[in-house]
């Protein structure tokens, strides 16, 4: 991804961040269960799990569970293979429709991202993981 591309995709997202508020503590546990097990079935190469944890939009785009799978093996490595994560900060929109869930990650060669996961409410009270933005950590200064 070119960088004035990945600096117009942030600038974006720190916006729609901003016009979000706070996510209920239940509704910030419930997406953060989401995307452990999603990441858990990653861990264990199970991809019908991890499919069915994939909005209705994102499996219109992946019709197969193996091409899903592969798109998160070579775009999503830290989410697909991590060392380390845990979760940051939750918003949700207005209308509680939408939350971004941020998690840091620690991808298997130690780099450090993090990964804002995008998440949709489904007619039934559920979230679905609607995609994920991975942003990777600056070096340390030395």
């Amino acid at each position: 991804m070119t960088r004035p591309l990945l600096s117009l995709l942030t600038a974006s997202l720190l916006v729609l961040l901003a016009g979000l508020a706070p996510a209920r503590a239940d509704d910030a546990a419930t997406a953060r269960s989401v995307i452990e097990n999603q990441i858990n079935a990653f861990l264990s190469d199970d991809m019908a799990a991890a499919y069915a944890l994939a909005s209705p939009s994102i499996q219109r785009l992946y019709p197969d569970p193996a091409r899903f799978f592969d798109m998160v093996k070579r775009g999503y490595q830290p989410v697909y293979r991590p060392g380390n994560f845990a979760f940051g900060r939750s918003k949700a929109a207005q209308d509680g429709s939408d939350m971004i869930q941020e998690v840091i990650i620690q991808g298997a060669d130690g780099q450090d991202w993090t990964a804002l996961y995008a998440l949709e409410r489904q007619p039934d009270g559920s979230f679905r993981i609607n995609g994920v933005q991975m942003i990777k950590a600056a070096a340390p200064q030395t």
